[in-house]
């Protein structure tokens, strides 16, 4: 894999229609792109949002959201950690490590992570070291997170 270089994303109207590009592969695209819409009209000067060129075309995207420790339910010791969301590679660039960069790139913050995976992901995450968070009906609510955790850092029990 050649080393491929993760950019935060521009909050502005070029970026939108970058991401009109991804619109036709799924809801959660719909769900980045009103993201994307509500920062623009809230001129949020810092972008969750990170991406991968290929020349000057985007082929791959992510969220990251730093969430406080005063909302962790997951980690312990309770701390900041990053939820990751909407990780996607356009079809014809998956494959070439592209999404692992990005995963990389969240790792390299230092913070746990915590993400949602798309059906059929599942070995990618694994791949990537996270492993399914014990499940706590009400904190998860349907949803069935991975995590990611580094040196230092254990479950909390639920």
């Amino acid at each position: 894999m050649t080393k491929t270089k993760v950019e935060p994303l521009l909050v502005n109207y070029k970026t939108l229609e970058e991401f009109k590009r991804f619109k036709e592969y799924g809801n959660q695209e719909l769900a980045m792109l009103e993201d994307l819409e509500s920062n623009i009209v809230e001129n949020d000067s810092e972008s969750p949002f990170y991406g991968i060129y290929y020349g000057s075309a985007l082929v791959a995207r992510m969220s990251l959201y730093r969430v406080r420790a005063k909302y962790d339910h997951y980690f312990d010791p309770a701390q900041d950690y990053l939820e990751l969301w909407k990780l996607e590679v356009l079809p014809d660039y998956r494959g070439q490590g592209f999404g692992q960069s990005l995963v990389e790139f969240a790792k390299s913050f230092e913070f746990p992570i915590k993400t949602n995976p798309r059906i059929n992901s599942h070995g990618f995450w694994e791949k990537m070291g996270f492993q399914k968070a014990q499940y706590d009906m009400e904190r998860d609510l349907g949803e069935n997170p991975l995590i990611w955790m580094p040196s230092g850092v254990e479950e909390r029990e639920s």
